[in-house]
C-alpha cells in the first residue's frame, strides 16, 4: 500500500474512524494526518498506518491551506474509492 504524503487515507480505528483526512507525512510505521477542522495541518495527529486505508486520491500539499483542505476533501469524497492490498 503507498501511503505518502498528499495521500487521501480513510480511518478505519480510532474516535475519528470513517473519517477522510490527508497525510502530511510519515515516520517509520506511522503517518502524520490532518482534515482541517479537527486536525490541522499545523498539529497533524500521529496514527499507526495499520489504523488508516489508503483512497486513490492525492492531494498537492504545497501551498495548502486548512480551508483549501477541508474544501477539497468535500469534494473528492464522494469520488473516493478505497484501494486494494497489496
Amino acid at each position: 500500500m503507498d501511503i505518502r504524503a498528499g495521500r487521501v487515507v480513510i480511518s478505519s480505528a480510532g474516535h475519528d474512524s470513517g473519517r477522510r483526512m490527508v497525510v502530511t507525512g510519515a515516520d517509520g510505521g506511522f503517518v502524520f494526518v490532518a482534515d482541517g477542522k479537527e486536525r490541522k495541518l499545523g498539529t497533524p495527529k500521529k496514527k499507526n498506518v495499520k489504523h488508516v486505508r489508503a483512497t486513490s486520491a492525492l492531494i498537492e500539499l504545497e501551498g495548502l491551506t486548512d480551508k483549501k483542505l477541508r474544501q477539497t476533501l468535500r469534494a473528492l469524497c464522494p469520488d473516493c474509492t478505497l484501494q486494494e492490498s497489496e
